[in-house]
């Protein structure tokens, strides 16, 4: 069992100034020091053009950009080694788990992914030039694994393959984009369908009118669909899952056995993030063990989060914090049953 921490985030102001903050923060960091690390054992299946990834993010998300740059002035670093670790466009992923239950006024999320991916951040930023503000995990720093923003719109996805990927942004910038700019289901419907994606991935959306969303996005093709819960397989799309689905199907099972008792966002945590409740994961080796259970409550505006299993969350009011009122705790502390490295804490 190791004990984990997230960092908070918090800030106000332009996105310039919010990516020259976060370098100056990570400036000879584990976390940077491991992505130069990463680069070094294993060569990028992909290239980077700048003119073309500051034409698509001046095109769907102008502010990141310059978040971007602000990143790179306090990093001192050229822009292809920024845009390597946190450009978010054309990046290589590896296999993950993941699962998500909704009710008319909820979304819990379990994320699952191996820790010495994780960074430990969790963000609250309101911008003062363009987009909207959020709450969440961050993920390679500029992208959000999940979140909700200033309008209740809440967001999470789930990883269904890499096969065939094309040009396009990559899950967590995607998840950036779409929070930063959507206020609300039918916003980021559209945009999902206009936006290119890399790879295959489930976004589920919930906003305050309560009906959930999933969008199945391949870069071949984006269907809509209506449901409470999802894993890692496509229910539409099933020409793009992969072949060994168990796990995915097990844990869809499980919540959808335990749904009735789930009435209310303590007890669809409880389902979530319980180890004994057969949602959560432990597969940390296999690239597939939860190390974070977040609960978002669009209508009331609450985030709950968790790192680790059997945990009880902490609860952030971002209706308070978006009237002014900053959050007094500077980390958010759980225990994991692994014994793997955590980007954030330790040398990978």
């Amino acid at each position: 069992m190791k004990q984990i921490y997230s960092d908070i985030i918090q800030f106000r102001g332009s996105h310039y100034e919010f990516g020259y903050l976060q370098g100056k923060q990570l400036k000879d960091s584990f976390i940077v020091n491991n992505r130069k690390r990463f680069w070094k054992l294993r060569r990028p299946k992909f290239q980077i053009n700048q003119n073309e990834t500051k034409q698509m993010l001046n095109h769907f998300a102008p502010g990141i950009w310059e978040e971007i740059e602000g990143l790179r002035d306090a990093l001192n670093e050229p822009m292809e080694e920024i845009l390597l670790n946190y450009g978010g466009y054309r990046v290589e992923i590896e296999k993950s788990g993941c699962s998500i239950f909704t009710g008319k006024d909820f979304m819990v999320r379990n994320y699952d992914y191996h820790p010495k991916t994780y960074e430990g951040r969790f963000s609250i930023f309101q911008p003062n030039d363009v987009g909207f503000a959020i709450i969440g995990p961050q993920q390679r720093i500029t992208g959000r694994m999940d979140g909700m923003n200033e309008h209740g719109l809440v967001l999470g996805y789930n990883s269904i393959h890499r096969k065939k990927p094309k040009d396009g942004f990559v899950c967590h910038m995607i998840g950036r984009i779409i929070l930063e700019n959507c206020k609300d289901v039918g916003d980021a419907i559209m945009m999902l369908k206009e936006i290119p994606h890399r790879h295959s991935f489930s976004y589920i959306v919930l906003d305050k009118k309560g009906e959930t969303y999933i969008i199945e996005a391949s870069p071949r093709s984006i269907q809509i669909r209506q449901s409470n819960m999802c894993t890692n397989h496509f229910e539409l799309q099933q020409d793009e899952n992969k072949r060994f689905l168990d796990d995915s199907y097990r844990r869809l099972q499980a919540m959808d056995e335990q749904q009735e008792q789930a009435t209310d966002v303590s007890k669809a945590f409880r389902l979530m993030n319980d180890t004994d409740k057969g949602v959560f994961s432990k597969e940390y080796q296999n690239w597939a063990g939860t190390i974070h259970t977040s609960t978002y409550l669009p209508n009331e505006m609450k985030v709950g989060f968790a790192l680790g299993g059997d945990q009880e969350p902490t609860v952030f009011d971002f209706k308070k914090w978006l009237n002014g009122e900053n959050i007094s705790l500077k980390q958010i502390i759980g225990n994991i049953d692994t014994n793997l490295n955590f980007a954030h804490m330790e040398k990978a």
